[in-house]
């Protein structure tokens, strides 16, 4: 009689299976019992191998990196604007400090990294007695499983531990994901893998010199024990360490060089920065982000750094703010105004130039103070400094001198 499949798995990989069910659509737990999947270039892409890339390691640390850099804040609605409420509990795990050894920068970016890795990152949020967040803890995302709760339909959380199951509601678990749930190292493998693929090929190539510097060519056969010897004697005197020496050639010998780069390699240093290029796709940055400048001009640099806040990070900012709003803000909070957001003014003034002009134009318009502006520099406040007024108007002066008009532009 066949083997049922649970008794298959026990006869396989131990009686452990059955205590620790894992389901098909469970990626992680799937990839623990069968490992990674080669690639058709090769080798297996997972979250180790996949970093050893430069341009997925870069690209990873510019996300997760940037993402923890950006400052988040409580703010609540009002009818005159929003201001920040810098008061409410959440403000602390937000802005300062996840808990005592991890800002909360730090915490944002080990999040997205694991998302970008493994599909999800996960944090679990510390209640004390009135049910306020005290702190965040990072979980590692392959111990979480997200199954949805069988009578509501809400999705809950299963953290393994060591010998436990614990189940935690949506409302405690600070969970980011990948576009789509997926990770952009599984979605890319192949793409990643070929990379790796020719980077080891490259670095075979010119290991110890692996591409010959020419050929010996001989009028009569050496047989092959001369060619031996004569060849471990060459390599001797001119391989690694001897270049730059004189050779002496007998036996109507001649030296006939190679060309260091051929065709065929240019093609092939060609297609390993289109690999770049197919990587920067693949995590949707700019190229010239991860230092693929070929395309980048003075120019577009700035359009495709705009293109980066508005198309790369903008959802991953919406993910980390609705995040935050369900563990952090009850219900009634949200509805009577009170949200989380990101601040990108430093993304959206790339250099000192422009920020300056943004600056110097908000305060025309007064909409900004000079201390404002100060806090903006990093530099202390001044005394009158909040004043919403704007400084390029000269009390008691004709208009005209205000605004740099002629008199005649005036009349008109």
């Amino acid at each position: 009689m066949r083997p049922r499949p649970v008794e298959f798995l026990k006869s396989a990989f131990g009686s452990g299976i059955e205590k620790k069910s894992i389901p098909l659509s469970d990626s992680h737990g799937m990839e623990s019992i069968f490992g990674t999947p080669n690639t058709i270039a090769g080798p297996a892409i997972n979250a180790v191998t996949a970093l050893r890339i430069p341009a997925v390691y870069s690209a990873i640390v510019l996300i997760s990196g940037t993402i923890g850099s950006l400052p988040a804040k409580v703010f609540e609605a009002a009818d005159s604007g929003k201001r920040t409420a810098d008061t409410h509990p959440a403000y602390r795990l937000v802005h300062d400090e996840a808990n005592d050894w991890t800002s909360a920068g730090a915490l944002r970016a080990a999040l997205t990294a694991d998302a970008l890795l493994h599909d999800h990152g996960y944090a679990l949020a510390n209640r004390v007695g009135d049910g306020k967040v005290q702190e965040f803890i990072r979980l590692d995302p392959r111990s979480v499983t997200i199954k949805a709760d069988e009578n509501t339909g809400e999705p809950v959380y299963e953290v393994r531990e060591v010998k436990t199951v614990r189940r935690y509601s949506y409302r405690d678990i600070l969970h980011i994901s990948a576009p789509l749930g997926l990770a952009p190292i599984k979605a890319g493998r192949e793409a990643i893998g070929l990379a790796k693929v020719m980077e080891q090929h490259a670095a075979s190539l010119f290991a110890n010199g692996a591409r010959p510097g020419g050929v010996i060519k001989a009028k009569k056969s050496l047989g092959e024990d001369v060619k031996k010897k004569f060849a471990a004697g060459w390599n001797a005197a001119f391989g690694k360490g001897g270049a730059g020496g004189v050779a002496v050639l007998d036996e109507e010998m001649a030296y006939e060089a190679i060309d260091v780069m051929s065709s065929s390699d240019a093609e092939f240093t060609a297609t390993r920065v289109e690999q770049v290029v197919e990587i920067a796709r693949l995590f949707r940055i700019p190229p010239h982000l991860i230092f693929e400048l070929s395309r980048a001009t003075w120019s577009n640099a700035e359009e495709m750094f705009q293109a980066f806040l508005t198309l790369t990070l903008r959802p991953w900012l919406d993910e980390w703010e609705w995040a935050y709003a369900r563990v952090l803000l009850t219900p009634e909070e949200r509805a009577s105004g009170y949200y989380i957001e990101f601040v990108v003014d430093d993304l959206l003034t790339a250099n000192a130039e422009t920020r300056a002009n943004v600056y110097a134009q908000y305060r025309a318009m007064g909409a900004l103070t000079a201390n404002e502006v100060r806090a903006g520099l990093n530099r202390a406040p001044i005394d009158g400094g909040n004043t919403l007024e704007n400084p390029n108007i000269t009390p008691g002066k004709p208009v005209g001198q205000n605004d740099n008009r002629t008199p005649d532009e005036v009349a008109a």
